[in-house]
């Protein structure tokens, strides 16, 4: 026997179908006017963020192109909250990893990266990080199959959109020199607009550096060697730089007691302008390739 059904029924369930088709279509629509928008914001644009982990350093770099690095990984899992503020929800994937230093304050929080996003390739210093986290690290970038880059001088990363990173040092084989000394140095250009990024080098590496490189290290924005600790950060580096922004990754109240009154005395006295991380938060930076301008 065939079975029949009141035509008001069928209507009614017609109804039901198109709206939920409707709005279907509605956030699919939205979703793509909101992802050009947020294309368009991004065009010419390169986005630098200190991100706020703590004791620690994690820096997420965005080209105009939409390529993305993230610089150290601070030292746990907050990297994964602060990466959800500056990236968008939808997109779980990060170009390229650098290790700047395998202290766990600097890569700690790439175990978790790793496991929440897809990474195409991780550049590392060549130092020995000491810790059995970093062997747990090295194990994870293996099982993944990532490429693994050692990181050398005058190494050129073109990110895309213009931008590029440049390696200015470690300029030899630094397997055996303390992980500090063996920091990755490297300044992020987009057109007339520059970041100095030092990692936790010391005194004595930028003393090195200086004579070697000179007007070359001019920047814009000076990353704060080693969190503002004294034994980074000389007068010499500060003069040469010249930078205008100053931004110093630290935690709170943190045990070292960072940073170091010598440290914000040099700056100060160059007339820099410092933002620090466990002031201000998360810092972001934005350079149309002629000016940065940071929210405060």
């Amino acid at each position: 026997m065939i079975r029949s059904f009141p035509i008001s029924n069928g209507m009614e369930f017609l109804r039901r179908r198109a709206k939920w088709y409707l709005l279907c279509i509605l956030l699919t629509s939205n979703f793509f006017i909101w992802y050009g928008v947020l294309a368009e914001e991004r065009r010419g644009i390169l986005k630098i963020a200190f991100l706020d982990i703590g004791q620690g350093d994690a820096i997420f770099i965005e080209s105009p192109n939409g390529n993305q690095v993230l610089l150290d990984g601070g030292p746990n899992r907050k990297i994964l909250q602060e990466l959800g503020k500056v990236m968008p929800f939808y997109d779980r994937s990060v170009n390229t990893l650098i290790v700047s230093n395998p202290d766990k304050d600097h890569f700690a929080g790439f175990l978790d990266v790793l496991d929440s996003y897809h990474v195409d390739n991780v550049i590392e210093p060549g130092t020995k990080g000491a810790s059995g986290l970093y062997l747990q690290l090295e194990e994870k970038i293996k099982e993944k199959n990532i490429p693994e880059i050692l990181a050398k001088r005058g190494m050129d990363i073109d990110i895309g959109g213009g931008a590029s990173i440049h390696i200015i040092f470690p300029d030899r084989d630094v397997s055996g020199l303390a992980t500090n000394d063996g920091s990755i140095v490297a300044r992020l250009q987009y057109g007339n607009t520059s970041v100095l990024l030092m990692g936790d080098s010391t005194q004595a590496i930028e003393k090195y550096l200086v004579p070697l490189d000179g007007a070359v290290l001019r920047s814009d924005i000076l990353k704060v060697g080693h969190h503002g600790s004294r034994t980074s950060t000389s007068e010499e580096l500060v003069g040469v730089v010249s930078p205008k922004i100053a931004v110093i990754s630290d935690g709170k109240d943190n045990s070292y007691g960072h940073p170091h009154k010598e440290t914000l005395d040099t700056l100060n006295k160059f007339g820099v302008e410092i933002l620090r991380t466990d002031e201000k938060g998360t810092i972001i930076c934005s350079s149309d390739g002629v000016s940065f301008m940071c929210d405060k």
